[in-house]
């Protein structure tokens, strides 16, 4: 088991515009801290806090909000808020796919209206989003990390490239890879904390952890606790999305 840390950490997985399913995670967080006699931990967001799900304004604004209390935490990009960020950036273009990974239900959850969305063009919608967004927003998604390390731990949104330094990683791997990683059984020189790719339980391997665990839809986003050599795993315990949600490509 890896070795100690000297702080307890939460890694919370890919959220997607589920606020009600972070805020039962946080809720469950701040009651283990109280147990812990008020001790501080750190929260690592792995990223994808947005598209898909209905709040992806306020489930940012909740990080925000966070993050100016004081509170220890560490936000990775995700290859969601990759897309949205070149967006907001200018390029107008990604807009199209960024509405196919299940970017409709962000903008919506900034303010777009349904006759906006009907009727503008991509150059006109990326500009009306980049005025709806707060500068508070655009400032914590200019300011997140491409990887985290604590300890005998490394946090990244999708994964790393294997028998790549971690050091030399490149921040397409560290956002988009899959299956070069996950089929992998190389030891990393860490284990590596991941998202990204939906399972149905949590995966705990001896070089990687995957937590990803399909909240937007199942309900459940999962959260690995560590303390020390001491590990475990919770989840939400809201319930799942409506039966109408449909899935988008990852």
């Amino acid at each position: 088991m890896a070795a100690s840390y000297g702080a307890r950490l939460y890694a919370i997985g890919d959220i997607h515009g589920r606020c009600d399913l972070l805020d039962d995670v946080l809720q469950q967080i701040a009651a283990q801290d109280a147990k812990n006699a008020g001790n501080p931990s750190e929260i690592i967001f792995l990223g994808d806090l947005i598209d898909r799900g209905p709040e992806s304004a306020e489930v940012v604004e909740r990080v925000v909000a966070l993050r100016a209390s004081g509170r220890s935490i560490s936000v990775l990009l995700g290859n969601h808020e990759e897309v949205f960020l070149r967006i907001l950036q200018g390029e107008a273009n990604l807009l199209p796919m960024f509405i196919k990974i299940g970017g409709r239900e962000t903008l919506f959850s900034y303010g777009i209206t349904r006759h906006e969305y009907d009727t503008l063009s991509n150059e006109a919608l990326a500009e009306r989003i980049r005025e709806l967004v707060p500068p508070t927003h655009l400032a914590l998604l200019n300011d997140c990390d491409e990887m985290v390390f604590r300890g005998d731990y490394v946090f990244v949104h999708a994964g790393i490239r294997p028998g790549i330094p971690l050091a030399e990683q490149s921040e397409n791997d560290l956002r988009w890879i899959r299956n070069p990683f996950l089929e992998s059984n190389a030891d990393h020189g860490r284990i590596i904390v991941h998202g990204h790719t939906v399972t149905e339980e949590a995966e705990l391997r001896t070089n990687r952890i995957g937590i990803d665990t399909g909240a937007v839809y199942s309900g459940r986003l999962t959260v690995l606790g560590i303390d020390g050599t001491r590990r475990w795993l919770f989840e939400s315990a809201a319930k799942p999305a409506a039966e109408t949600a449909r899935r988008s490509a990852a």
